[in-house]
């Protein structure tokens, strides 16, 4: 690993007290209340920010039904006027990539230039459903009885999204661009550790033209304001995405109104690697496929499973590869890996790694933080690999969110898929083979929604992504989004 040595991170101005977005205003918490925000690379003060509550989710539910209800507004719009104001939503965005990186890449502790890659997606997932949004179509269904047999794609009406601290901006675009361009109107509420892009996302959609109360964006912990949201009877439909047990509670919650819900949850996702595939390639890439993002993201192959004719040879080259990965200040270019969201974060993956210790797992690279500047002010861990780990061990059962990942041998295909598949969750994966064959055959048995074949790519805009098992229910991007957010109507016209 190469470490970046700076005297210290770059000046970073305070934001001073940034306003929830609510019908269209800029407004404070109901209550007055405001909580910090804070760099965690450098452990400086961004922002202050409301501490929104259930008065505040139930001031943004009424302007959010008012602007569905004003028979001139935004329920007036063609499908076509939603996907022009989305096309501008994607331009604005794409206009802002540097500002809203800069704010991202500080709120998470993220590298600048990942940050800038994520905000270019985010205009780019505008842009899609700006396309798509006048092509959700009904279908005529032939019925026994004379006459004529239809049905409509209507929109929910308000709808609450609630994102994860670990892509804040992707998520956000993930929920918004499908929920507007099927009709809806939207409460956004981000993760307490990182509101402010999704603060400007909502400044930006109002810029694009969006009426008063079709995006609002309530800022406050998800104890109040996500159970509020998830609770409340003008709620529609829930999207959430986040980790399970939080699901689980949106789930009971949700259950008042029986309103429909869409759940991105919890991975452990494996990393097959069979004796034929192409090695080198595999490590190259596959420390990119754990670490990126300090390993916070729910895709990370943090299991990797090795033939074990190959087993060694693969150790050796994946941790000289995780040798290389950049760790420093995420301010800097050069960095490929910055914090964690929190020092919290960073002592829970410090528990993980010493109870993977005392399993008895075999501790080949990292298993601390890193030492010196510009990482004593921040909640940096080093890349850790374990090898000759067992699947009943809590380092391969149990997502750590964080830079860690477990290698593990298998002797021929049918264990790789079992071991595969021993897992509560079911997200992603992806299967290393020169014999497609096989590959084809490994894919079709792992339980996971999402999995790739000699690369580590899950997310494309343009297809399905969401889980099996307790990773989730419902897919989010590309068409199949837009079911997330329409009711089905049947209408049967009598033609005797």
């Amino acid at each position: 690993m190469t470490t970046e040595a700076v005297a210290s991170a770059i000046a970073e101005p305070e934001l001073g007290t940034v306003q929830m977005i609510i019908g269209g205003e800029r407004v404070d918490a109901a209550d007055g209340q405001t909580f910090d925000v804070t760099n965690p690379a450098t452990g400086k003060l961004l922002a202050r920010v409301p501490l929104g509550g259930r008065e505040d989710v139930d001031r943004a539910v009424a302007a959010a039904q008012r602007a569905l209800d004003d028979p001139k507004g935004f329920a007036s719009w063609s499908a076509s006027k939603r996907g022009r104001a989305l096309q501008k939503l994607s331009n604005l965005v794409k206009d802002r990539i540097e500002e809203l990186a800069q704010l991202e890449s500080r709120n998470v502790g993220k590298p600048i230039t990942s940050a800038r890659g994520e905000a270019l997606a985010v205009s780019l997932v505008f842009e899609y459903y700006a396309g798509a949004a006048n092509k959700l179509f009904g279908e005529t269904i032939p019925v026994s009885r004379p006459g004529l047999d239809f049905t409509l794609r209507e929109p929910i009406g308000v709808v609450g999204l609630i994102v994860p601290w670990n892509f804040p901006m992707n998520m956000a675009s993930w929920k918004l661009g499908p929920a507007i361009a099927a009709g809806n109107a939207c409460i956004l509420k981000p993760a307490s550790y990182t509101p402010l892009t999704a603060i400007r996302i909502g400044e930006l959609a109002l810029e694009a033209g969006f009426p008063p109360g079709i995006v609002n964006v309530v800022t406050g912990p998800g104890g109040t304001a996500g159970a509020a949201i998830a609770g409340h009877p003008g709620v529609g439909k829930v999207a959430f995405t986040g980790e399970t047990a939080t699901g689980q509670e949106i789930l009971r919650l949700a259950a008042g109104n029986v309103k429909k819900v869409s759940l991105e949850l919890g991975g452990k996702s494996p990393n097959v690697v069979f004796a034929d595939a192409d090695l080198e390639r595999f490590a190259a890439e596959s420390p990119y496929a754990v670490f990126d993002n300090a390993g916070q993201d729910c895709t990370a192959r943090s299991r990797i499973f090795v033939e074990a004719s190959v087993h060694d040879r693969v150790v050796e080259l994946f941790t000289e590869a995780t040798r290389k990965v950049v760790v420093g200040d995420p301010s800097l270019d050069a960095t490929e890996m910055g914090s964690l969201v929190s020092e919290r974060q960073r002592e829970r993956v410090a528990d993980y790694v010493a109870v993977g210790r005392a399993e008895g797992a075999e501790l080949v690279y990292g298993g601390e933080a890193p030492r010196g500047d510009p990482f004593g002010a921040g909640a940096y861990w080093m890349p850790t690999i374990f090898d000759r780990a067992r699947t009943e061990m809590r380092i391969v059962r149990e997502e750590i969110f964080g830079p860690v990942v477990a290698i593990i041998p298998f002797r021929d295909e049918a264990e790789a898929v079992s071991l595969a598949n021993d897992t509560p969750y079911g997200l992603s994966g992806s299967i290393w083979s020169r014999d497609i064959g096989k590959a084809l055959r490994v894919a079709r048995g792992v339980r996971a929604g999402v999995l790739s074949i000699n690369c580590n790519n899950s997310v494309h805009t343009e297809a399905p992504f969401g889980g099996y098992k307790m990773s989730g229910l419902g897919r989010e991007l590309g068409m199949h989004a837009l079911e997330l957010y329409t009711e089905i109507k049947n209408v049967f016209v009598d033609l005797s």
